[in-house]
């Protein structure tokens, strides 16, 4: 009973910071728009744009650190404290360069008619957004940001203006990115978790092949990473194409993997033979990369907080042009304080979704999703295409439960097979056979399976007992229930904010 008391305490605590919070920008918003003649849609405006930076922070910044907390690289409030710093950071030094999409890339303000009626728009799609955010975070369900936003502005655009206001080739750009990402994340990171298994992992003597290969690995996180941070984190503050951020990167990459090389020589020289052991050699890898996914989040999903904002903002000062650094000045801080803070309140539902409930990680598998996640970026940007860090995340998550659910379903297949030929001989002598099998490097597998092969006691099992072995790691290892929430989620997020906005908006309409 008591336990139930302090989680409801907790709760309604949490509720009363996220409140504070947003009276706290109600009354500091009289300071931040001096001499703005509609003084009072600004502070709602304020206030929504308050509202969806928490939301943001509770859905979408804990797709960074979940895999480090489902690793157990890190504790639940030290990530959350941890990602918060660099939420903010990145919102604060990088978070103006994406705002002009979300604010006229959708759709066209000059189309929609006088400065009250994009007022309105900016305010329902913001609201409709925001309520979506909380819905989804309620239920656990990461979905994109971005998706919620673009679906709101675009609902409401077209209950104003109709379908000819809409920048259609920006929005299928974006649909094909969103599609893609997930796909594009899930391959990567198999693909990389698969490599470090042969190369690392599948080896007889894995500390000796950490010796040779980590050094290589963090080199190449280095690269992408650092390429990853100049054309999404820093582009505000520098400005690269794609061919300078990946010399750039290989750069700083090849100074990483010189400095830790004698480094992982001296560690590994302590290393006992075993899996946990070389896992734990990816911790400080892993922080690294969180820290600057999240940097690099707060200096994009920033804008979908405030990009709405801006907007209302001109369409009020229609008269008058607002420079860059005061749109800092007054509006930033809504959204790199809101979405931290929203991380830190109410984000630890996603981060256990993201860290455990789909699959189970590890250090090794949580090293592949976030790079898979910077590859994806750095591979989408040079396509053109805008794409969702929730969907490359989850779809990477699931890459690598898919992957270990096809590897341990062609063991459990293999296993019986080994039985089935030695069947005529003493257990002992199969199960020495199979620990010899397991326990020997990925080349000498692949030698054991050629005889095995070509013995004229080939075994082949029937489609029936394969299914029946699939069956066994099919919810052990993937949660299937987990995947279909998502995608759903993930299917109706446009069409539902969308329709949100515009009921909002019609609502609004006739009230005012």
């Amino acid at each position: 009973m008591l336990p139930d008391r302090v989680d409801q305490r907790l709760a309604w605590g949490r509720q009363l910071s996220a409140l504070l919070f947003l009276l706290g920008i109600l009354f500091s918003s009289q300071f931040f728009f001096p001499g703005i003649g509609d003084h009072s849609v600004l502070l709602i405006a304020a206030v929504l744009g308050g509202y969806m930076a928490l939301n943001i922070g509770a859905n979408d910044a804990g797709n960074n650190i979940g895999p480090l907390v489902g690793s157990r690289v890190i504790g639940l409030l030290g990530a959350v404290m941890f990602a918060a710093i660099f939420e903010a950071a990145g919102a604060f030094l990088a978070g103006t360069e994406v705002i002009s999409t979300i604010k006229q890339g959708i759709i066209t303000p000059s189309q929609l008619g006088d400065s009250a009626i994009i007022i309105r728009v900016m305010l329902s799609a913001l609201l409709a957004a925001a309520l979506w955010l909380n819905i989804a975070t309620f239920t656990g369900t990461p979905i994109s940001t971005t998706h919620s936003i673009v679906g709101g502005v675009l609902g409401a655009g077209i209950t104003v203006g109709g379908i000819g206001v809409a920048n259609w080739q920006m929005i299928g750009t974006m649909t094909i990115g969103w599609i893609l990402s997930p796909i594009l994340g899930g391959l990567i990171a198999a693909l990389l978790l698969y490599l470090i298994k042969r190369s690392l992992l599948y080896q007889k003597e894995m500390s000796e092949a950490a010796r040779k290969v980590l050094p290589l690995l963090v080199g190449f996180m280095a690269w992408t990473f650092t390429s990853y941070l100049l054309l999404k984190g820093l582009k505000t503050s520098w400005r690269v194409d794609f061919l300078t951020a990946l010399v750039s990167g290989f750069t700083i990459g090849l100074g990483v993997y010189l400095i830790t090389r004698p480094i992982i020589e001296q560690r590994t020289t302590l290393l006992t033979n075993t899996k946990s052991s070389v896992n734990r050699l990816f911790n400080l890898p892993l922080l690294l990369a969180a820290g600057l996914l999240s940097f690099a989040h707060g200096s994009n999903d920033v804008a979908n907080a405030i990009g709405p904002m801006i907007a209302i903002k001109e369409a009020i000062q229609f008269e008058q042009l607002i420079q860059q650094n005061n749109i800092s000045l007054w509006l930033l801080p809504v959204g790199a304080l809101g979405i931290p803070l929203g991380l830190m309140l109410f984000g630890r539902r996603l981060i256990r979704t993201i860290g455990s409930e789909i699959t189970e990680l590890d250090q090794v598998r949580a090293f592949c999703i976030v790079t898979s996640v910077a590859i994806t970026v750095l591979f989408a940007s040079q396509l053109g295409l805008p794409i969702s860090s929730t969907h490359t995340t989850v779809g990477a998550i699931f890459g690598i439960g898919f992957l270990r659910e096809t590897l341990k379903t062609n063991y459990a297949i293999l296993l019986e097979k080994l039985r089935r030929y030695h069947k005529d001989q003493e257990p002992e002598v199969i199960d020495a056979f199979i620990h010899r099998f397991d326990h020997s490097p990925f080349s000498e597998k692949g030698r054991m399976l050629d005889e095995l092969d070509r013995s004229d006691r080939h075994i082949e099992l029937s489609k029936k007992e394969i299914k029946s072995l699939k069956r066994l790691y099919r919810h052990a290892l993937v949660e299937r229930s987990a995947l279909i929430r998502i995608i759903l989620a993930w299917f109706i997020t446009l069409p539902f904010t969308g329709l949100l906005a515009s009921m909002i908006y019609l609502i609004s309409s006739w009230l005012v």
